[in-house]
């Protein structure tokens, strides 16, 4: 049966498929009779369901994130979509595709896996390439490097978005390296391909993008560091020193203490990998919400709060535009993440931030949420 998706629910449409249950509350009608609300999702959206018949025995058997198959009819009730839902059972999540119910990268697996293969074949330094070609072979490795989300909601905030990510951030360094020369490359590449490994154990995401216990506590760097670590003792006679490197390109990639790094960058690499992590996941976050509002007949986004600003589309209906578009905007203050990178505003220029690229002094930095979010 062709997967029914939210967004082409309409009125009165009988609805019949799988769906990735967000939510369910039980209530009570006026008349005293109880009732669940469900939030219903997949990859384009969400509805919301009611379920009026044998609501208690329901609740019971039903939990958040199970995959459901329902059956029920849609109607528009206060100019919002629902569905009344008349049979609901649990569906087998190995009869699902996960990439159904979640966003996931524009770029197909396949796609990236060769990416990255082709990236590792050519590293030159045949100790990097054995790391790397090391991680490839743990088992269960690849296939969360090819599905983990890069962020839970900042940026890369879908499946496969790690490693998108990674490749990009590992193109860019690359890019840098032939640009100015001198540069140790192969060490730069394989810290930016392993550089938020650790996202792997930090995020959970076969159902939906949440933090693991073991993410919250340590967070994607310090689980980053112990996984390099872990891998190394399978490399035989690996440098020492190359391995500090690499390590200490992890520690640092975040830039400075107040954006969760345990180190700030010391080397020239680090310095790079930090500034490239930053330029991708902020590209990427604009774009997202750009991408959000591409309906919307404004030549200017909506205000967004991270980035503390509005952000320009093109070229639309110049009479629709408002002429002074900042005014509406809400009280300058920082978000309660001031700490992180991503709360950092856009408004410095590339020469302010160059001053402060010296070695061992403070990186400006933003493109994530917290240690735990980029």
């Amino acid at each position: 049966m062709k997967k029914l998706y939210v967004d082409q629910i309409k009125d009165r449409d009988e609805v019949e498929g799988v769906f990735l249950l967000r939510n369910l509350t039980l209530a009570v009608a006026k008349n005293g009779k109880p009732y669940l609300v469900l939030k219903i999702i997949d990859r384009t959206g969400e509805i919301e369901g009611r379920v009026w018949d044998n609501a208690d025995l329901l609740a019971k058997s039903f939990a958040k994130d199970d995959f459901i198959f329902l059956r029920g009819r849609a109607s528009l009730y206060m100019e919002k979509m629902q569905v009344v839902v008349k049979e609901m059972r649990r569906q087998d999540e190995t009869t699902v595709d996960l990439a159904d119910f979640l966003p996931v990268s524009q770029f197909g697996r396949g796609d990236l896996e060769s990416r990255l293969r082709l990236k590792i074949s050519k590293i030159s330094a045949s100790h990097f390439r054995a790391l790397m070609e090391s991680f490839l072979e743990r088992p269960g490795f690849l296939d969360d490097y090819c599905t983990a989300p890069a962020a839970k909601s900042m940026h890369h905030a879908y499946l496969a978005g790690l490693l998108e990510h990674s490749l990009a951030v590992a193109d860019l360094a690359e890019t840098i390296c032939q640009q100015y020369g001198d540069m140790h490359c192969d060490l730069l590449i394989v810290g930016a391909l392993l550089h938020d490994v650790g996202k792997i154990r930090e995020l959970q995401y076969r159902r939906s993008f949440e933090y693991t216990d073991v993410g919250k506590l340590l967070g994607h760097i310090i689980l980053g560091v112990q996984m390099v670590d872990e891998q190394l003792a399978e490399i035989d006679a690996f440098p020492e020193s190359d391995a500090v490197h690499l390590k200490h390109l992890l520690l640092s990639h975040h830039g400075q203490y107040e954006f969760g790094s345990p180190k700030r960058p010391k080397t020239v690499e680090a310095v790079i990998l930090s500034y490239a992590d930053d330029l991708d996941s902020k590209i990427n976050g604009i774009r997202t919400h750009l991408s959000k509002e591409k309906h919307s007949s404004s030549a200017w986004t909506g205000y967004h709060r991270l980035y503390d600003q509005y952000f320009y589309k093109g070229e639309q209906d110049e009479a629709r535009i408002e002429p002074e578009i900042e005014v509406s905007a809400p009280p300058m203050s920082k978000p309660k993440t001031a700490v992180s990178r991503g709360a950092q505003p856009l408004g410095a220029t590339l020469a302010d931030r160059l001053k402060t690229a010296k070695i061992g002094l403070p990186v400006v930095s933003s493109s994530g949420d917290k240690s735990d979010e980029n």
